[in-house]
């Protein structure tokens, strides 16, 4: 008994000793390759490119290496950057401003060095913030949408390197939607401006890397400074931000969570329609969607009827505003849903349902509110979509031959697989 005992004792160690070291050596093999961003790389290459320059860096709270030790320490204590000066974008250098509220220049606590607001009265670098610079790098992590104006701040703050003779370096980092598909409106170029700069789609799949290069290379900037990106390794365009082993960093206020950017490429367009609240300063940032005048279990219901890919609704009730009623929005990644075909089908059918309960929801908007509708939107014709018989669905095909278009020019600039 004692030694059948025993063997059986030796035998589960041994299966255990087994299943450890197999753990242990899937763990080793997935911290020995995650997704390093341009930031680790560039520490990799003992800062070879930076060396006897002096430094501004354009960043916020986002701008972390694989480790989210921020980049301005990394760079500051390295012994071999000489960091002067830091330059920041909307929602400051902690990324806690709300949006569209303008930030003030002020001196960062953790490197000493003046951080220059580029969300104030200048959203470019003035020649006296430029002064004594030789080199721009840019490290600020972004969402994937064409409105989401870190992007806008990188093509001025590269305009106005070219002016000064600045060297302009891109630190690359994901595109957390991944970089496969190209979709939604593109932007009439009288419409174009800090929330929509570039002739992209809405979701345009590419890096910030990527996307500065093809500025470059495509004319859209009124300057272009001699520009260097240092790619990431390990990352592929089918990735999403799960997949790259990396944690997020809140971007901005409404955009806590990586899986924050899939909503906001839903909801932010329903969010500039005056009238809608898209769950911006609550815990679920373009989570949901709501309006006044609305019967909530309706409207759940023709959405859920509709059977979207990806993408369940369930009936909200806004417990500050009882009259504010809508859905909330619940997505599964793995049935691959379609961003830009939800978005436009929540907002065509709020629109209906608003207009069904004698309230226009666009009445209200005022010249300015439409302006910027139609500049995050890229266009006018959304007014007049929405006013008319046109399904979301046939929205949406209006775009198919811009956003292949747009596809096939960006392979030039696409710098992964």
């Amino acid at each position: 008994m004692l030694s059948r005992d025993l063997n059986k004792f030796i035998t589960l160690g041994v299966i255990f000793f087994v299943s450890y070291s197999v753990c242990e050596s899937q763990n080793a093999n997935l911290i020995k390759r995650p997704v390093k961003l341009g930031v680790d790389c560039l520490s990799d290459n003992d800062f070879a490119i930076l060396k006897g320059k002096k430094v501004g860096l354009i960043t916020n709270q986002s701008g972390v290496n694989g480790t989210g030790q921020k980049t301005r320490i990394i760079l500051a204590d390295s012994g071999k950057v000489d960091l002067v000066a830091l330059y920041t974008p909307e929602h400051g250098l902690d990324g806690d401003e709300l949006a569209g509220k303008w930030v003030s220049s002020r001196v960062d606590s953790v490197t000493g060095l003046t951080a220059y607001s580029l969300y104030g009265k200048s959203r470019k670098p003035t020649a006296a913030m430029l002064k004594g610079i030789d080199a721009l790098v840019f490290d600020i992590q972004d969402v994937g949408a064409r409105c989401y104006t870190y992007i806008s701040t990188m093509g001025l703050c590269m305009e106005a390197a070219s002016e000064m003779g600045i060297e302009f370096i891109v630190l690359d980092r994901p595109n957390p939607v991944g970089g496969v598909d190209v979709s939604g409106p593109p932007i009439d170029k009288k419409w174009q401006s800090f929330v929509g700069q570039y002739p992209m789609p809405f979701k345009h799949g590419m890096t910030v890397g990527e996307i500065a290069q093809m500025a470059v290379g495509e004319g859209w900037l009124k300057a272009s400074p001699k520009l260097k990106v240092v790619r990431m390794k390990g990352w592929t365009r089918n990735m999403r931000w799960e997949d790259t082993g990396l944690s997020w960093v809140k971007t901005s206020p409404n955009i806590p969570r990586a899986e924050s950017c899939d909503y906001y490429l839903i909801s932010c367009l329903a969010q500039h329609v005056p009238g809608i609240f898209a769950g911006t300063g609550t815990g679920k940032p373009f989570q949901l969607v709501a309006a006044k005048r609305i019967d909530h279990e309706d409207i759940c219901s023709k959405l859920n009827g509709l059977k979207m890919s990806g993408i369940r609704f369930t009936p909200y009730i806004d417990e500050n505003d009882s009259e504010r009623r809508g859905v909330s929005l619940r997505l599964n990644m793995e049935e691959s849903p379609n961003h830009m075909i939800i978005g436009m089908t929540i907002l065509k059918t709020f629109h209906q349902e608003s207009k069904n309960s004698g309230f226009d929801l666009l009445s209200t908007a005022g010249k300015s509110g439409m302006n910027l509708l139609h500049k995050v939107y890229g266009s006018n014709s959304l007014e007049s979509d929405l006013n008319s018989s046109i399904s979301a669905i046939r929205i949406v095909s209006k775009w198919k031959a811009s956003n292949a278009h747009f596809n096939k020019l960006r392979s030039t600039y696409l710098l992964y697989d």
